[in-house]
C-alpha cells in the first residue's frame, strides 16, 4: 500500500504521484482512497476530470465499485491551475484524455508545493502508450501500477481489450465494451481479430469480383443482342 511522503516544511516543493494500469484495475479506487485520506487530514483538496468523461456523474469521480468523491470537470488541462489556487493536494482522474499540456500543468503545480495525484490508463485498447501518460510517469516521483484480473485466464491483467467494433481511440465504455486481459490472452485476442478482419476482407473482395464479373457478362450479352 502506498504511504504518503513526509512533507519537508523547509523545502517548498510538492511532488507527482501516478496511478496507472488497465481498465477495472482499481486506479480510481486508489485515487479516491488517497484523496480522502488528505481530506481527513484537513488538507485543501481539489479533484479534476476531463469533461469528455461523464459515464457516472458530471461532478464526481466514481470508481467501478460506485465509490465517489466530488470533482470538477474541465475541458482542457490549462483550466486546472486557475481552479487549483491555494490547494494542498490536486487529484486528476482519467489523465489519458487530457491534452499534452497536462504534463506541464502537473509539474508547475508540484513546483508550487502541491501534491499532485494522477490516475489514468497507461495503454490504449491496442496496447500502445496512451496520450500524456508516459510523460507523466517519467516525470513523477512515485508511480504505482495496479492490475486487474484477466477474465479469460485468471492471471494478472494489464491490457484493456476492446470488445466493441469501433476503432476510435477514445471510446468510453464499461464491461460491455472492454475486458481486462493478461499478455497471453491479449495477444491471442489480437491475433484472432486480425484473422477475422482478413476473412471479412477476402469475402468482400470475392463478392466484389463476382459482382464485376456479372456486370461484364451482362454488358457483353447486351452488346450481342
Amino acid at each position: 500500500m502506498f504511504l504518503e511522503n513526509t512533507v519537508n516544511q523547509k523545502e517548498q516543493f510538492g511532488w507527482i504521484e501516478v496511478i496507472c494500469g488497465s481498465m477495472f484495475s482499481g486506479k480510481t479506487e486508489e485515487l479516491i482512497r488517497r484523496l480522502k485520506r488528505a481530506q481527513f487530514a484537513r488538507q485543501k483538496v481539489e479533484i479534476f476530470t476531463p469533461s469528455i468523461d461523464t459515464r457516472y456523474a458530471e461532478d464526481a469521480v466514481t470508481s467501478h465499485d460506485s465509490n465517489q468523491i466530488r470533482s470538477t470537470p474541465v475541458p482542457a488541462a490549462a483550466n486546472i491551475p486557475i481552479l487549483a489556487d491555494n490547494c494542498d493536494v490536486v487529484g486528476i482522474d482519467e489523465a489519458q484524455f487530457f491534452d499534452d499540456e497536462i504534463v506541464k500543468v502537473c509539474n508547475d503545480l508540484a513546483n508550487r508545493g502541491v501534491r499532485v495525484i494522477v490516475a489514468g490508463l497507461d495503454m490504449d485498447y491496442k496496447g500502445n502508450p496512451f496520450g500524456p501518460m508516459p510523460a507523466l510517469m517519467a516525470t513523477a516521483e512515485y508511480v504505482t501500477k495496479v492490475h486487474a484480473v484477466c477474465t479469460r485466464t485468471g492471471n494478472l491483467a494489464h491490457y484493456s481489450y476492446r470488445k466493441a467494433k469501433s476503432e476510435a481511440l477514445v471510446l468510453l465504455g464499461e464491461t460491455e465494451e472492454y475486458e481486462p486481459l493478461s499478455r497471453a490472452a491479449f495477444y491471442k485476442a489480437q491475433l484472432r481479430d486480425k484473422v477475422v478482419k482478413l476473412e471479412v476482407k477476402e469475402a468482400e473482395e470475392i463478392s466484389q469480383d463476382k459482382s464485376s464479373r456479372r456486370g461484364g457478362q451482362a454488358e457483353r450479352t447486351g452488346k450481342q443482342a
